[in-house]
């Protein structure tokens, strides 16, 4: 017994002396929202955080196959895993080790008799968004899936010493609490364990640079928004901008808060999918780790010519308000309404469409929508287009358009946000128009409940809305739209045939980020088919932008207020 443990001692403190400081502050990880990730498991079936949308706490337990302290707790986390499997709490093992093949970890699992899920992540994914150093390293997670405690299991094995009983059990305390709806005590432990070594770590010093390989990502994922007259805070046209802005790059691409894309990839494909690839961001975490080494400035890609900030190039024509509005410093607006004329004497086709705040401080959201010269008609009406945070400009394919009849009004509507301080605002919309009359028609349908009502602290309140295609259509694009307590969304595709397809799941919806999600093929919807639109609302006191949790919600244009709605965009489909 004494040569076991003294050769497990020396084996700790070898380990230990191949350990390096940690990067971020465990401190600094509480609170962390984590986004949703895919994982596929030891039988290669795929794994998401989405997955778990009713349960209370998830615990996610980094483990390699070699460490010896993550081996010796594994007996400890079956048990833990199986006391608290009656109180809706789950506990999930991801391995992220580069040293560790997939056979190897299936190998590992069966051995040490694992009856926790173990997900398998060679490009470190959750490395990057739960802030993981170690193995063995514990992550608690709450109904909102952010962190709520961070660190060891317990204070029983160390890289000197392995006691017969903890001091502190860590990780159970932290779940009691949470369960008992109190305040983790201590939030934050130091995890004692074999550090992690990152895929970007391994990266030679040097080889990668500004010139050679990072102004063409930036060109590529960020500078569309990032330039002047964006709503972007800064610009990153240039290498003094990206090394002045460098940490704060790295943090956010990291967590995957930027670039913002927010639906599951098991579920249609995107034209506009913003988001980074793993290599795309080791490649940029690398350079960042290096200095930020410039290379040969004659070597960096030009940079993209912008027309004056309008993503859809040079417009054909371009509306302003009527006039100036002044936004008071504080307080709420009401939503404001104001008309302008085409004076157009043909029909046209409109291919694209953007909205531009011309204060981008107030300026929530615009929306622009046509109708007959002289209606006094202000709702209820088909949209042009519009902006709002993280909403891209309306593109259309090649040979379809949508229909601006001659002599129609713009009716825009503005929704401004005081700052503090009395703004001004005159926004504008851009439109190009089609190079010939298209072959067809593209309309703005919606799914929409009006009734809903949902009860005061309800967690997860489920709204159903459904639209029912009316002739051979094909499938351009889906937006989702609620406010504040808006949780999830799915759009759910049921055939007349009897077959359903999920063509879009928004997991973790954020009201700061609504995009249109534009199919990288169009998706046929013949006659009959419904549409059919699945929301959940956060009205608990948990959800951190809930302006009321004790009091009943229903529709408004407010945003303490709610909506639910499903847009999409079809046209007809072509002969099939």
């Amino acid at each position: 017994m004494k040569l076991i443990l003294s050769a497990i001692a020396f084996s700790l403190a070898f380990t230990s002396s191949l350990l390096l400081a940690d990067d971020t502050p465990r401190s600094e990880l509480i609170g962390r929202q984590i986004p949703n990730f895919i994982l596929p498991t030891i039988t290669g079936k795929e794994v998401a955080l989405a997955d778990y949308p009713d349960v209370e706490l998830l615990a996610f337990i980094f483990l390699g196959t070699e460490c010896p302290i993550g081996n010796s707790y594994i007996p400890q986390l079956n048990e833990l895993s199986k006391t608290y499997s009656k109180e809706q709490v789950r506990f999930v093992i991801i391995n992220a080790n580069l040293a560790d093949s997939a056979e190897e970890i299936k190998k590992h699992a069966l051995e040490y008799k694992l009856r926790i899920p173990v997900l398998i992540d060679k490009q470190q994914v959750s490395v990057d968004i739960f802030g993981a150093s170690r193995t063995p390293e514990v992550f608690v997670l709450d109904r909102r899936r952010t962190i709520r405690y961070a660190g060891r299991i317990d204070d029983r094995i160390g890289y000197r010493f392995k006691r017969e009983d903890a001091r502190r059990s860590d990780l159970k305390e932290a779940i009691n609490e949470l369960l008992d709806s109190k305040p983790v005590s201590v939030a934050t432990t130091e995890p004692e364990g074999c550090r992690i070594t990152r895929k970007h770590e391994l990266i030679e010093t040097g080889q990668v640079t500004y010139a050679s390989h990072i102004a063409s990502l930036l060109q590529k994922r960020c500078q569309n928004c990032h330039r002047p007259n964006t709503a972007a805070p800064f610009s990153l046209l240039t290498y003094d901008d990206a090394r002045n802005w460098s940490q704060m790059i790295k943090e956010t691409v990291q967590t995957r808060r930027m670039p913002p894309w927010n639906a599951d990839p098991r579920f249609g494909k995107f034209e506009n999918d913003l988001h980074m690839t793993p290599s795309e961001i080791s490649l940029l975490s690398a350079w960042i780790d290096a200095g930020m080494p410039q290379g040969d400035p004659a070597s960096t890609p030009a940079t993209p010519e912008y027309s004056d900030g309008w993503q859809i190039g040079e417009p054909d024509h371009v509306f302003s308000m009527p006039n100036e509005y002044n936004v008071q410093a504080n307080g709420t607006v009401a939503y404001q309404y104001f008309v302008t004329p085409t004076d157009f004497k043909e029909d046209v086709w409109i291919q694209a469409a953007e909205a531009r705040p011309g204060n981008w401080k107030a300026v929530h959201h615009i929306i622009v929508y046509h109708r007959p010269k002289g209606s006094k008609q202000f709702k209820r009406l088909q949209s042009l287009g519009g902006f709002a945070p993280g909403e891209e400009p309306t593109i259309l394919p090649d040979g379809v358009g949508v229909k601006l009849p001659a002599g129609s009004e713009l009716v825009w509507q503005l929704h401004y946000t005081p700052t503090g301080k009395e703004e001004v605002d005159r926004s504008e919309f851009a439109v190009k128009f089609c190079k010939g009359p298209p072959k067809r028609e593209a309309t703005q349908n919606a799914a929409i409940n009006f009734t809903f009502r949902i009860p005061p602290g309800a967690e997860r309140h489920k709204v159903v809305a459904s639209r029912t295609i009316q002739q051979n259509s094909e499938l351009l694009a889906m937006m989702p739209h609620m406010h504040v307590r808006g949780k999830e969304f799915t759009y759910l595709a049921k055939f007349p045939d009897g077959r359903e397809e999920t063509l879009l799941s928004v997991p973790f919806y954020d009201f700061n980020w609504q995009h249109e999600y534009r199919f990288r093929t169009p998706v046929y919807l013949p006659k009959g088919t419904v549409i059919e639109c699945t929301a959940h609302f956060d009205n608990s006191t948990e959800n951190p932008a809930n302006p009321e949790p004790k009091k009943w919600v229903t529709w408004g244009d407010q945003t303490w207020e709610e909506m639910m709605i499903g847009f999409f965009t079809v046209v007809p489909s072509r002969s099939r």
